[in-house]
């Protein structure tokens, strides 16, 4: 029941953190196994689904960490939705493509907290309160990691652009 409730958002999360389909699920089946080996840890008093989007938080960051699976290019980043895409021409698709790419690219470039705080808030939908919970911060900390990554990730879309015309 646990799995039919929650493996959709757990997915998603790890979909957007990785970027590949199949990283998502074998990452989702990770972080539900590691669920069942924490449920004797749960407190009751808070939120469970708080508590269980933290344990995917922190198993995507350590898994980050421990294996450096996270890559500069994201060629894959799309690969499930772009077989839906077929009413575009080829010049709208590989501009759609080289988009997806340079957003990729400068997610990348952030520090993994604040890049997971922007997952959560911006791509996830999540409230800053929710977020907060989420990563075990206080709500005026999310905010400022959000708002931080949020210009760092202007700034860099702003010199890639300002690259591109120079070409």
């Amino acid at each position: 029941m646990l799995v039919n409730t929650y493996s959709r958002k757990i997915f998603n999360m790890a979909f957007q953190f990785s970027g590949s389909y199949e990283e998502a699920e074998d990452k989702t089946q990770d972080i539900f196994f590691k669920l069942y080996n924490s449920l004797n840890k749960y407190d009751f008093k808070r939120n469970f689904t708080a508590w269980l989007l933290t344990i995917a938080k922190n198993f995507l960051i350590d898994e980050y960490r421990r294996t450096k699976w996270e890559k500069k290019s994201r060629d894959n980043f799309d690969e499930h939705f772009l077989k839906s895409e077929t009413q575009e021409g080829p010049e709208e698709s590989a501009l759609k493509e080289e988009s997806r790419r340079t957003i990729w690219e400068a997610l990348n470039a952030l520090p993994t907290e604040i890049r997971m705080t922007l997952i959560l808030r911006d791509i996830q939908g999540k409230s800053y309160d929710e977020v907060a919970e989420i990563m075990s911060l206080p709500v005026g900390t999310a905010k400022s990691r959000i708002n931080r990554g949020r210009l760092q990730l202007a700034r860099f879309l702003k010199e890639k652009k300002e690259k591109g015309n120079e070409v």
